[in-house]
């Protein structure tokens, strides 16, 4: 059977669920008429729930700190997208979330997971959690899921190393899973099919054992996606299941285990689009190669990710909790490509190279334990945190890579061959190398408040890394059988925050980072770390956050720069090593606002600007050391903006837009050559069927305008999604 006819077949399989999902509303209101002990008739009105939410500001700042601060509270550029936001903003995948954050661009060709470039730094210098766990190699790790799954998305600008260890330059991102809870029963069910034949089923559930009275729950969420693409040949099949059983063992003691399931299988996975030769000043793709895939026909992308955790946590008086986290990640991901593509000097033909088969073998182990307390001292209020955090990650690649040329295609190649065509290809698996890496740490967190007005926040944390690599290869004098590297960061913060008043607050704060001087550590060998020390990072931070007092307007400014020192470059005297003595830094703006001038309208957005350069930084071009110094960062826009618009134009009927707009990019260190900028729009349609069932409509992209999300060098871009439309139903019991 072909792809096609497989994708198909899929297609038609989830189509049936689809429709099925559909048929729920019209089930539930046929039913809304009962039958009284006395046999006459009844109509049963819909239940109302009733749910309290916190606005704006006030929302839990989660991921910007470990104690029991608000957003307003903390002195940090913090951003949450909850639950409510998500569903509201038709966000199917983590990707599609980390709009909502300032000036942050993301991507995900399949070998860059989520390349994300957030305050002038990207790829390992952006640290992505899941649940508050670092898997070490989230630029991979983070290719975007199902967004059923979870509660929200946060964020903290600039470097963050204190909090959750070494990287996190320019920020971190943190997807949280939803939990089973013990304040109510519900359940939803949702159905949605758009545009190339794209279909999604996703159900979850929170179940209480005993009613109110209830010392047990257990959550369910699991959902279902499976669609073609614009892109000529890809098929995309995913799930992801996560379930949570909570249990209170005492008044003061309760226990959540909770398992997640990811599996993904991408067939004849899009790696790029080749830029029109020659290339020179702003990039551009011919009409022709515009949804073409050059990839083999049994191009290959698959990962299963298996996370498990246990939460322990132990409340023995009111001003104390003691909590433990012990947590095992497990993820296999598999690629089988050819990924470079480049046109003929006539632009006539497609040079196709980089056939690689690669596996990664990814295991992490670890145990995480804290204990918040709310006390006094030296008279003045007081609350900390401090904690213990110890992990083991191993990881083994298999690569095997031929970078050579394949061949030349035709533009309008359909299947261009398979992947056991290209000479020297196998489907054996051999290892390269494994690196372990051990990481301790021991971390502290304080707040103090110097007046009722005036609070100060300190953080510290010690980490202490052992890198263990063995080759698996042959032995050379750059690649020896084995070496250990030791990493010993202090990474802290200290900020201040002045309350003007309860809904108007200005802040200052001065943080450091670390990280590795080039590349990843799960993933590094000999020739990029050699004896280099941690890069250092340092951000210094001055803001505002404002908020009305009824909760229906909110507004945030700040200001901030960073410089990272240290980053691995070329030796100008020996183009073939390098130094950690380059230096890059960013200065920016930041502004996010919320606006509700009647119950009918909602305005929300965000806007940013950076100014990111390399201030010392030799490139190996040719054999030849060059100076980058002055230039900007690859892929790094110096603005970007969101608005999102919501109207109520009846009891039933809503309407909203979205915009999105980002400036031009390089796509080199030279600065030679730039991706244009882009802005597009979206908009949906919602209709109530009733109060627990929603009907929308939503396009993406409605001016169908082609753009480049990344820059992959100077022979290929990532396209953006072309146009598209999408119906959604949402059931709630």
């Amino acid at each position: 059977m072909s792809l096609s006819s497989c994708a198909s077949l899929r297609a038609s399989r989830l189509s049936v669920a689809v429709a099925a999902a559909l048929s729920f509303p019209f089930l539930a209101h046929a039913a809304d008429s009962i039958v009284l002990p006395d046999g006459s008739r009844a109509t049963q009105l819909d239940t109302v729930e009733v749910k309290g939410r916190k606005a704006g500001l006030e929302q839990a700042a989660g991921t910007g700190t470990r104690l029991s601060l608000s957003v307003m509270e903390t002195p940090a550029s913090v951003t949450v997208i909850d639950r409510d936001t998500l569903e509201a903003r038709g966000v199917r995948t983590t990707q599609e979330a980390l709009a909502g954050i300032p000036g942050l661009t993301v991507a995900s060709p399949p070998g860059n997971g989520n390349a994300v470039t957030y305050r002038g730094f990207s790829g390992s210098q952006i640290t992505q959690l899941f649940n508050g766990i670092d898997v070490q190699y989230a630029s991979i790790a983070a290719r975007p899921v199902d967004a059923w799954q979870y509660e929200r998305v946060e964020a903290i600008g600039g470097p963050s190393s204190f909090l959750y260890g070494a990287g996190a330059v320019g920020g971190t991102l943190n997807y949280v899973t939803r939990l089973a809870r013990l304040d109510r029963d519900e359940a939803a069910v949702q159905a949605a099919w758009g545009s190339f034949h794209d279909g999604t089923l996703a159900m979850g559930a929170n179940l209480r054992i005993g009613g109110d009275d209830a010392r047990q729950a257990i959550r369910l969420d699991a959902s279902a996606r499976d669609g073609e693409s614009w892109v000529d040949g890809q098929a995309r099949e995913a799930s992801t299941v996560a379930a949570s059983w909570l249990v209170q063992l005492a008044p003061t003691l309760r226990h959540t285990l909770a398992v997640e399931s990811q599996r993904e299988e991408d067939h004849r996975p899009y790696w790029g689009t080749p830029v029109r030769q020659p290339a020179s000043g702003r990039l551009s793709v011919l009409p022709e190669t515009v949804g073409r895939n050059y990839n083999v026909a049994d191009g290959h992308y698959g990962q299963d990710v298996l996370w498990a955790r246990s939460l322990l946590e132990w409340t023995p008086g009111e001003r104390d909790t003691v909590r433990n986290t012990v947590y095992h990640y497990d993820a296999l991901r598999d690629y089988r490509n050819v990924e470079s593509y480049r046109l003929a000097p006539g632009n006539d033909g497609v040079i196709r190279s980089g056939a690689l088969l690669q596996r990664h073998d990814q295991q992490l182990y670890g145990n995480r334990l804290e204990w918040i307390h709310e006390g006094m001292l030296f008279g003045l209020p007081t609350q900390w945190a401090t904690g213990l955090d110890a992990s083991y990650n191993r990881q083994t690649r298999f690569p095997l890579s031929l970078s050579a040329t394949v061949d030349t295609v035709p533009l309008a190649a359909v299947t261009p061959g398979q992947f056991l065509d290209v000479p020297g290809a196998s489907l054996v698996h051999t290892p390269d190398r494994t690196n372990r890496l051990h990481t301790q740490a021991a971390y502290m967190e304080s707040l103090t408040r110097l007046t009722p007005s005036l609070s100060l926040l300190t953080g510290l944390r010690r980490d202490r890394i052992v890198l263990d690599v063995a080759n698996h290869r042959a032995v050379t004098a750059t690649n020896p059988a084995r070496f250990e590297r030791t990493y010993t960061p202090t990474t802290g913060r200290a900020a201040l925050n002045w309350a003007l008043t309860p809904q108007a607050s200005v802040y200052a704060q001065y943080s450091t980072a670390a990280d590795p001087p080039a590349g990843i550590l799960s993933t590094a060998n000999f020739a990029t770390l050699r004896d280099f020390d941690l890069t250092t990072g340092r951000q210094g931070e001055i803001g505002t956050k404002l908020q009305s007092r009824d909760g229906r307007s909110f507004a945030t400014l700040a200001a901030y720069r960073i410089v990272r020192r240290n980053v691995a470059i070329t030796d100008p005297a020996n183009p073939g090593q390098t130094l950690p003595v380059g230096r890059q830094s960013a200065r920016g703006v930041e502004a996010s606002f919320g606006w509700r001038p009647s119950e009918a309208i909602t305005v929300e957005g965000n806007l940013a600007w950076v100014d990111a350069t390399l201030d010392d930084f030799f490139e190996n071009v040719g054999g030849s050391p060059v100076s980058r110094a002055g230039n900007r960062p690859a892929n790094t826009p110096s603005r970007v903006g969101n608005v999102w618009v919501d109207y109520a134009f009846g009891p039933r009927w809503s309407a909203g837009i979205d915009l999105r707009g980002v400036s031009s990019r390089y796509a080199n260190a030279a600065n030679t050559l730039s991706t244009a900028g882009y802005a597009t729009w979206g908009a949906h349609l919602d209709f109530a069927w009733n109060d627990s069932t929603d009907l929308s409509v939503r396009g993406r992209n409605l001016g169908d305008r082609t753009h480049v999300v990344y820059a992959l060098g100077s022979t290929m871009v990532y396209l953006g999604d072309p146009r598209s439309w999408e119906v959604v139903l949402r059931k709630r019991f």
